[in-house]
């Protein structure tokens, strides 16, 4: 952990939103991911249950979370289960979380070894009547491997079989899309340090140099600041391959003439950031350049004055698709007979989709893709993205602008306020 600790009340607060959603006399139940092995006698660099996390700010392998509100012993109504520490492993791979470090991390009032709790867990699930386990259930996610989860699942409904089991990634979703102003502060502090990357890289870009030189300048000045690290992995696109929406080979000369387009965030202390700028490698852009990139900046300010409580994300998505539309006849990408022939019942048959073939807007938070409602009205406290793109085959050139808002009840709060977006901003921070 690079970060300065960050407040218990994140996941104290946590961790009593999912116990309102819970049914009465019910027990859920929470584990850390696998070590994942990649070859020889190596590991993954280890990540952590995004769940898990949001719910104990805990890191460490071998963990587990036990909710259980109605626990006759109230001393155990709520436990952080612990891998106990090993002299030989520590020689090893370093120290391992003690008792009172779990608490102070995560605000947890008991505290358990992994290999004391079998016995203690049976009773407890004995007395209850429902258990919640969780599913780490995601959109985007399609891997068929067997995690740690799926595998506890089994297990369990082996040896209780007539429990009733309800999905906690039910109540995950709607709990964690919505987030407190703690954990908002987190953001920002990773904003700060992804502030601090682009002015960093503004002044570095220039004719000749390498994408993956700009994404170590970025990565350094990550580090530098206390950051985990990347929240994904950067996308350092200059030239044609910035239409490639996850670019990451960055492996390309940056050449005097072209456009770079950077999508790239901190994390930290397990929250992410999420920027994209694009930006002229010679540090001015061209009048089609400009005129390209001020009809993106003109549908990423419309998008931020809807994106508020009430509407739906179907809705958004439309309205902004209008504004694109009418921003992609005015700088000559479509002619009216596209849009006069266009499906707009069929968001992919639209025309403004040739050039703009992403989504506007997704949750951010712990995962850079992170759980939240998709199909309801907006809602107060929610972190979005908001990301349109213009992306021309025959000019050879993509333009992404990307910030991150926090909804209000009086609309959103650009969190990324005072980086620098327009092109007049973007070319004196070069000049400098």
């Amino acid at each position: 952990m690079k970060n300065l600790p960050l407040n218990p009340k994140i996941f104290i607060q946590n961790r009593q939103r999912f116990i309102k959603k819970m049914k009465p006399n019910s027990i859920a139940i929470f584990n850390s991911n696998d070590e994942v092995p990649s070859n020889g006698d190596a590991l993954y660099r280890f990540q952590q249950n995004s769940d898990l996390f949001w719910l104990t700010g805990i890191e460490q392998e071998d963990t587990m979370l036990v909710l259980y509100p109605d626990n006759p012993d109230p001393k155990y109504r709520e436990v952080l289960v612990l891998v106990r520490p090993n002299e030989m492993k520590e020689k090893w791979d370093g120290k391992r979380l003690r008792a009172q470090e779990g608490k102070d991390i995560s605000g947890a009032a008991a505290v358990l070894w992994l290999d004391s709790l079998d016995g203690l867990l049976q009773q407890w699930i004995h007395f209850a009547d429902t258990i919640y386990l969780n599913t780490n259930e995601n959109d985007r996610k399609s891997s068929l491997i067997q995690t740690r989860d799926y595998r506890y699942i089994d297990e369990m409904k082996s040896r209780y079989p007539l429990h009733q089991y309800e999905r906690s990634a039910k109540i995950m979703r709607e709990v964690r899309g919505i987030k407190t102003k703690e954990e908002v502060e987190v953001v920002k502090t990773a904003i700060d340090i992804t502030h601090k990357a682009f002015l960093r890289v503004m002044k570095f870009v220039k004719p000749g140099v390498y994408e993956h030189e700009v994404e170590a300048e970025i990565v350094h000045e990550f580090l530098r600041n206390r950051a985990r690290g990347e929240a994904y992995g950067s996308i350092i696109a200059s030239g044609d391959r910035a239409r490639t929406l996850h670019y990451i080979s960055n492996n390309a000369e940056c050449k005097d003439g072209e456009l770079l387009l950077m999508d790239f965030g901190a994390n930290y202390g397990g929250y992410c950031a999420d920027l994209t700028r694009t930006i002229p490698v010679n540090g001015k852009f061209t009048k089609r350049q400009k005129e390209l990139y001020n009809a993106c900046l003109d549908i990423h300010n419309y998008a931020k004055s809807i994106l508020k409580p009430g509407i739906s994300i179907v809705d958004y998505t439309n309205k902004v698709g209008d504004e694109a539309t009418k921003q992609f006849l005015k700088v000559g990408l479509l002619k009216k007979e596209d849009v006069k022939n266009e499906d707009r019942n069929v968001l992919e048959s639209r025309a403004f989709r040739k050039y703009l073939y992403h989504g506007i807007s997704h949750h951010l938070g712990v995962d850079v893709h992170d759980l939240g409602l998709k199909h309801l009205p907006i809602q107060a406290g929610m972190l979005f993205t908001i990301e349109p793109g213009i992306y021309v085959e025959e000019e050879q050139l993509g333009i992404r602008i990307e910030n991150n808002v926090w909804i209000t009840k009086t609309g959103n709060v650009d969190l990324f306020k005072g980086i620098p977006i327009t092109v007049e901003e973007i070319e004196r921070c070069m000049k400098k």
